[in-house]
Parts: structure tokens; C-alpha cells; sequence
């Protein structure tokens, strides 16, 4: 597998605001030129990089000269605006020093929730890579509340590499890696440097928070490498300040944890898997899990024995069996007060029951993506 990573042709790059600050939020301008030159190398190398990166509000907070990172969403959102421009800035000058042209991308949850924005973000990106621009991606922290936030950038990246199809997911961290417990008080701890499954026990080896100046931690980085090997991307959490580091992973060197990639889901399947928030739960029987899992069926409503939440017709609402365990996730064709109603009946019984009949399915098999 790491002779396959040096044959990734679209990378997708995560750099953190702890890799691009010091510790008194000021841009540490020798990393930033050292990661710089680095990717421009994989550019000249014919790769495509779409670089995601963190670091507005750090570096927002620095130019103030604020000591204490900033609680409110209002302080946040202002720094991000004194921020964005100056890390934009940064970004166009050591780039162009290189030769190469950035464009500024910032994005909500919102882009790639809403099918249209979706597909017009996706089309805008694979533009700027045909001609040959360079995209800098962050949230765009200075409008987005809770309700259209990604969260992290780690997300994101995830979310972005899905969207344009990328070979690969490198995330820099402050941390060479994924480890068997924290190393930084379990001298014991050993970096393990690849995986093909995402476990109960390896999300609890992701630990807590990340730093002052991040947004993340380790756990976020599990979910964004679980995100992204179900789409089909490889994905490598690596320490952002190691010498070369973009250089030796591109030659194939074992550095990080290495997650390996899944069969890639389609893109409409992606768009439903991983972009849109789920508004309610349909608790199904066994024979309905095992026709979705196993005979690639629709979910009927005779399958359904509970219904939890409040949604529309159209809305995203997650399939788990009767021990609560997720199978998959989906657009229903009936609203929550529909489906309690239709709910166990064959769907002859539909059009009795409602007075209408749209449609046989709950979820049709096309709107359903199996876990």
C-alpha cells in the first residue's frame, strides 16, 4: 500500500493550526515555507493537491495580540475575518515564489448538504485543478453558526476528498500518528503504522481534545479517516513538522498510520453517506435487515417496527436494527407521521391506510447507502 500511495494522482492535504502556528498563535512562516515547497514538488510532479487548511482564528488571535483563545461565536467569527486574509496572503506569496497560483475556497455545511451547492462546489474544484490552480480550503468561519458548521477542518477533509474523488488524505497533526495509548504520558505507547478497520477499540484509542490552538484532536482525525476510506480515499494521519514529511510519504516511506481505503462509494452515495444531517431514526426487524444487507432491497414498511424523531418527506433519517446498531442511512419518501402510520403494513396496505399510495418504499434502494 505504500508503494501505491507515491501513485496517487489527487491529493487532498489537512494542515492544523498547530502545525502552522507557534504557540503564541503567531505564523511560524519557516513551517509554513518548508510545507510549502513540498507541495509545490508533488505539483511539479504532475500530482493535484487541494490543500485544507486551519488556522484563521489562530492566526486572527495573533494579529491581535489576544493571549486567550476567544469562547463566543462572535469572537471566534471576527477573528476568523482579520485572519482568513492574512493567511490567504501568506499562502499566494510563498506559492508564487514556487511558481504556482492558489484560489481561496471557503465553505459551509450547507455546500455540500444541499445537492445543487453540492455539485456546483464539486464542479468549481475540479475546475480550479484543470487549470492547474491550487485550492485553499477552510470553513468559512466568519458566517457559519452551529446549525452549518463542519466542525473541524479534519471533517472537511474528509468531506472534500470525497466530493472531488481524491486518491489520497494526508492529515498533519502534531502527532507522528495514531498510538496504541497516549504517548505523552504512556512512555509504552508505540505508533501503529497501518489499518484496515475502524473499531469500537480504535475510536477509544483516539482519546480527547486536541490543542488550544486546534479545534480537533485525534478523535476528529478518526472520523475524518473513517469518512474517507469509506469513500474510497487512503488516508495517512502524519506529524506536520517532520523533516520532509509530504516528500517521504510521496516516496513511499512507512511514516504515520496509514488507514486503508474501502470500495469506494458512488458519488450520489457519498453525498447521502457522509454530507447531510440525519433528522430521525427508523427501527427495523431482522428480515429487513437482512433483505437491505444481503439482497440489496429497498426498506419497505412492513420492516419497520419504531419511529423516533420528527421529518419530512425527503429528509435523511438512519436504519438501525432492534439492539440500536446503525445498517444504513437514507432519504425516506414519507414523512414521521406517515410512516407511523404505514409502518409494519405490507405496502398494499398503503393507500387504506393513508389514502394516497406514492410510492411502495419507505427508502427506495437508489436513496439508501448500506453500513
Amino acid at each position: 500500500m505504500r508503494e501505491r500511495i507515491k501513485e496517487a494522482k489527487r491529493i487532498v492535504i489537512k494542515i492544523g493550526s498547530s502545525t502552522l502556528t507557534y504557540q503564541n498563535t503567531k505564523l511560524n512562516f519557516d513551517q509554513i515555507d518548508l510545507l510549502i515547497r513540498q507541495i509545490a514538488n508533488l505539483k511539479n510532479q504532475g500530482k493535484e493537491i487541494v490543500l485544507v487548511s486551519s488556522g484563521a482564528v489562530a492566526a486572527g488571535q495573533g494579529k491581535l495580540d489576544l493571549h486567550n483563545r476567544p469562547k463566543t461565536i462572535p469572537q471566534k467569527q471576527a477573528l476568523a475575518a482579520v485572519g482568513q486574509g492574512l493567511l490567504i496572503n501568506v499562502y499566494q506569496k510563498f506559492f508564487s515564489e514556487y511558481g504556482h497560483k492558489v484560489a481561496q475556497v471557503l465553505l459551509t455545511g450547507q455546500d455540500l448538504t444541499i445537492r445543487k451547492r453540492y455539485l456546483n462546489s464539486r464542479n468549481t474544484l475540479n475546475q480550479l485543478l484543470d487549470y492547474g490552480v491550487i485550492p485553499i480550503i477552510n470553513e468559512n468561519d466568519t458566517v457559519a453558526v452551529e446549525e452549518i458548521k463542519f466542525g473541524d477542518n479534519d471533517t472537511l477533509s474528509a468531506l472534500v476528498g470525497g466530493l472531488i474523488e481524491a486518491d489520497l488524505l494526508v492529515v498533519l497533526s502534531d502527532i507522528d500518528g495514531l498510538y496504541t495509548a497516549d504517548p505523552r504520558v504512556d512512555s509504552s505507547a508505540s505508533l501503529i503504522k497501518e489499518l484496515d478497520e475502524i473499531t469500537k477499540e480504535v475510536e477509544e484509542l483516539a482519546g480527547g481534545e486536541g490543542s488550544e490552538r486546534g479545534t480537533g484532536g485525534m478523535r476528529t482525525k478518526i472520523t475524518a479517516a473513517e469518512v474517507g476510506t469509506k469513500a474510497g480515499i487512503s488516508v495517512i494521519i502524519a506529524n506536520g513538522s517532520s523533516d520532509r514529511i509530504l516528500t517521504r510519504i510521496n516516496e513511499g516511506e512507512e511514516l504515520g498510520t496509514l488507514f486503508l481505503p474501502e470500495e469506494g462509494l458512488r458519488s450520489r452515495d457519498k453525498w447521502i453517506a457522509f454530507n447531510l444531517d440525519i433528522e430521525g431514526k427508523l427501527v427495523v426487524d431482522s428480515g429487513a435487515v437482512k433483505a437491505i444487507l444481503n439482497s440489496g432491497s429497498s426498506l419497505l414498511p412492513c420492516g419497520i417496527i419504531k419511529v423516533e424523531g420528527e421529518f419530512v418527506a425527503g429528509a435523511v433519517v438512519d436504519v438501525v436494527n432492534e439492539e440500536d446498531e446503525r445498517v444504513a442511512k437514507g432519504l425516506v419518501n414519507y414523512s414521521k407521521e406517515e410512516v407511523v402510520k404505514i409502518k409494519g403494513l405490507q405496502s398494499s396496505q398503503i393507500k387504506n391506510q393513508l389514502g394516497y399510495h406514492d410510492y411502495d418504499e419507505v427508502i427506495h434502494r437508489d436513496n439508501l447507502v448500506c453500513f
